[in-house]
């Protein structure tokens, strides 16, 4: 896309979120980077067990997991250190119409949102982000919320990588520099979702990619990933 130095920055977190914890099976201690900005966890009992971020046993975060998955969409994922709620604190400066930032968070620009929703784009989950601007009449900015839905191609994984922790689900092995989607895996319902294992990649289909390049300049790097069928088909 084209560039525009746009200056728009935000400093915000969410109200709540899952423990990391600590695996008595593989032994990591590790936290995740899921979040459901759609998901309100203010009438749970114990909501505020959700606000500190920390380190816990596998066992306890097990529990308050528990507690939320009820509250989930259809086929969401969940993962120790998943956070939930609208982000909320400052910001300043001017957004383009479209943001990512970090690189596995998006963000619309309310006109851009109008606009996609004209398009027809499926699979748009917005909630508006609770940001304050110091100049009055800033454009409101809608967090995209993405299932994580979809696979790596097989061919594009460590031989002999260890399968997923039976206990945390974490998965052993580095974001390979070589990128192929498992076609038989991904969703025709959604056209921006990101994916089951590798849940830091934002995938979008050349309608969304069309859709948000006719916002207009922005300074969104989007890169072609392949998709080929199941494990009966290597890509060279």
């Amino acid at each position: 896309m084209d560039t525009t130095p746009w200056t728009g920055e935000f400093r915000a977190q969410r109200q709540w979120g899952l423990p990391g914890v600590l695996c008595p099976t593989c032994h990591a201690e590790w936290s995740g980077v899921l979040s459901y900005p759609a998901v309100d966890l203010s009438l749970l009992p114990e909501q505020q067990s959700f606000t500190q971020p920390r380190l816990e046993p596998y066992a306890k975060y097990a529990r308050l997991a528990e507690q939320v998955r009820p509250l989930l969409p259809p086929g969401a994922l969940l993962q120790p250190g998943c956070t939930f709620g609208p982000l909320r604190g400052t910001a300043k400066g001017r957004f383009g119409p479209v943001t990512v930032f970090p690189s596995w968070e998006i963000f619309l620009r309310e006109d851009a949102l109008t606009s996609l929703r004209a398009s027809s784009i499926r699979g748009l989950v917005p909630v508006q982000a609770d940001l304050s601007f110091p100049v009055q009449g800033s454009e409101r900015l809608h967090e995209l919320q993405l299932l994580p839905i979809g696979r790596l191609h097989e061919a594009c994984l460590p031989v002999g990588r260890p399968p997923p922790c039976t206990t945390c689900g974490r998965q052993g092995f580095r974001m390979p520099s070589k990128r192929w989607l498992d076609a038989d895996s991904l969703p025709i319902e959604l056209d921006i979702f990101r994916l089951e294992d590798a849940v830091t990649l934002i995938i979008a289909t050349e309608r969304f990619v069309e859709a948000i390049r006719a916002l207009g300049p922005g300074d969104v790097g989007i890169v072609e990933v392949k998709a080929f069928p199941g494990s009966n088909h290597r890509p060279t």
